[in-house]
């Protein structure tokens, strides 16, 4: 008995608002869903006053009749039987349940031809009776849902296959036999207005105003999928995954329960069918709409789930496929080191922080990874314990371009300390020289043998020439035997199939003679160019002079 005041009216969207002396409704006044039946690759549908045909192969849309002129409320739903090519159109009233009706029309053979709605013939005479819903369960038979002649207790049913038909009971769905007229299983479901088959039949997709529940053949449940906001429809793509949409985007369901957002839409649409990237659908003007698909994310999981690993390490290797989302969900999945392949070296670099390159600098050398390593030490200018890493990996020719380093830097005693290292005598006299440290240029230059130096140097020291023993000798470092240019080798006993297959793919890129390596165990998928470490890039030395001392 509430009094209503006001009445507004949505500018663009098929929404009416009424204020009254307790509150608020927001309501519309018909029903906007478009009603089709997917047969293969022909979707049929009724728009205006026609039945359509559209191809999906083609993009084929063609007029096959006109309807006769029924009641105003607009059709609630199509079955179509390609044997006899003929199809079910139901119309119901939700508020006057005594009003709802179906037709049965036969399509005409010639249907098709015309080329445009005007030339497309009447439809044939056709079957009208009472009922809430009409569907196929034979090439000759169809199930109808009439509440005067009550054979079990339901509100609902759908097609589920020859002879099969679905039931919808208070909070449950049940598989109905009609020719044995028994249930043969039952599941859980609260209201479902849509059921939605796979290609193969071995999945059933449920859809509730807000919740989706996907189920086997047999009705046993894999897994329910809450919503915040209304789930409008959905089709199964030919591998097994669930697209369906909301008002606001396109989302995927996995039968193990994964679930995540595809895009975001700008209107409502009602998914007809999935074909590889493609989206076919319809809005609520009953026009065909097709809509691209970015099929990443959940060909990722799914093969994931299907332990086809060959595709989950293509799919790191040629994708960025990186977020906090899909790294938390390798996380929880149990695939840490999956998780590592995306993010080890890019969030490094994305955050370019000091304390998270040391980090990685001492996680990568305890496995032995020389080129993270690498890296990691030329970010934080690390200049000391980067010589060192050349030092014992055998790398004599980055070791003296350290050097040349140092030089620029006017880091005298680092410069000291590579030409020590590499034994480098004239460098070392030099050095002392500069330093006006003659007396000790003199020693070294005249124990070493150079002559022609340590007569400059004596004729410069005056009378205070040292002595020399004459029982010196040179020390020099000992020769690498070998250079490592490639990462430690790991045991492959205690690896996952992820950092063997990347090792494997290093190795077969040596083999071939690639200049670039990938750094495994961290990121299977990035390349380091030598333009991005210490040892390829030396003719960049101007980013590394930045610190004058």
């Amino acid at each position: 008995n509430d009094r209503f005041w006001v009445l507004a009216i949505h500018p663009t969207l098929n929404l009416f608002a009424a204020g009254h002396d307790n509150g608020m409704i927001v309501f519309k006044l018909e029903r906007e869903r478009p009603v089709y039946a997917v047969v293969g690759n022909l979707i049929y549908y009724v728009k205006e006053k026609y039945l359509r045909r559209l191809e999906i192969t083609t993009s084929k849309d063609v007029p096959l009749m006109q309807l006769r002129s029924g009641p105003r409320a607009p059709y609630y739903s199509i079955s179509y039987n390609p044997a006899e090519n003929s199809i079910l159109l139901t119309t119901r009233v939700p508020s006057q349940p005594d009003t709802s009706m179906y037709d049965l029309y036969t399509i005409p053979k010639d249907a098709g031809e015309s080329a445009t709605a005007a030339q497309t013939p009447d439809a044939p005479e056709g079957r009208r009776s009472s009922g809430l819903n009409a569907v196929w369960v034979a090439r000759n038979r169809f199930a109808v849902l009439d509440k005067n002649h009550v054979v079990t207790n339901c509100d609902e049913i759908f097609y589920a296959g020859t002879g099969l038909i679905l039931i919808r009971e208070n909070d449950h769905i049940s598989l109905y036999d009609v020719q044995q007229k028994r249930s043969l299983a039952s599941v859980r479901v609260s209201k479902a207005k849509y059921a939605i088959w796979s290609n193969d039949m071995n999945y059933l997709s449920l859809l509730s105003k807000h919740q989706l529940v996907i189920c086997n053949r047999k009705l046993e449940q894999l897994c329910i999928i809450q919503e915040n906001i209304s789930v409008k429809s959905g089709a199964w793509d030919d591998s097994g995954v669930f697209i369906y949409t909301t008002p606001n985007h396109i989302k995927y369901a996995l039968i193990n329960g994964d679930h995540g957002i595809i895009r975001t839409l700008d209107l409502p649409i009602y998914i007809t069918k999935i074909k590889g990237n493609s989206v076919f659908c319809l809005d609520r003007e009953v026009r065909s709409r097709l809509l691209n698909i970015d099929l990443t994310e959940f060909k990722f999981k799914l093969a994931l789930i299907n332990r086809k690993y060959d595709e989950v390490l293509h799919t790191i290797r040629t994708t960025k496929l990186v977020g906090q989302s899909i790294i938390a969900y390798l996380q929880k999945k149990g695939y840490p080191e999956v998780a590592l392949h995306f993010v080890a070296l890019e969030a490094v670099q994305a955050l370019d922080d000091k304390r998270c390159w040391e980090k990685l600098a001492d996680i990568a050398l305890l496995q032995g990874n020389l080129q993270i390593v690498e890296i990691a030490y030329e970010r934080m200018k690390n200049f000391d314990k980067l010589a060192f890493l050349y030092l014992i990996t055998g790398n004599l020719e980055k070791l003296r371009k350290m050097m040349k380093i140092a030089e620029v830097r006017k880091d005298v005693s680092g410069q000291f300390q590579i030409a020590m290292l590499l034994g480098d005598v004239d460098e070392r006299v030099k050095l002392l020289r500069q330093c006006n440290q003659k007396s000790l240029a003199y020693v070294m230059a005249a124990t070493h043998g150079l002559d022609e130096q340590a007569e400059q140097l004596k004729e410069s020291l005056d009378d205070k020439v040292p002595e020399i023993n004459p029982n010196a000798e040179l020390i020099l470092s000992p020769c690498p035997i070998s250079q490592q240019e490639s990462n430690w080798p790991l045991l492959n006993v205690s690896k996952g199939f992820f950092e063997g297959a990347a090792i494997k793919g290093n190795q077969t890129a040596a083999t071939s003679g690639s200049s670039t390596t990938t750094a495994s165990k961290f990121d299977a998928n990035v390349n380091i160019e030598e333009s991005a470490t210490i040892g390829g890039g030396w003719s960049d030395d101007d980013d590394l002079t930045e610190e004058k001392t």
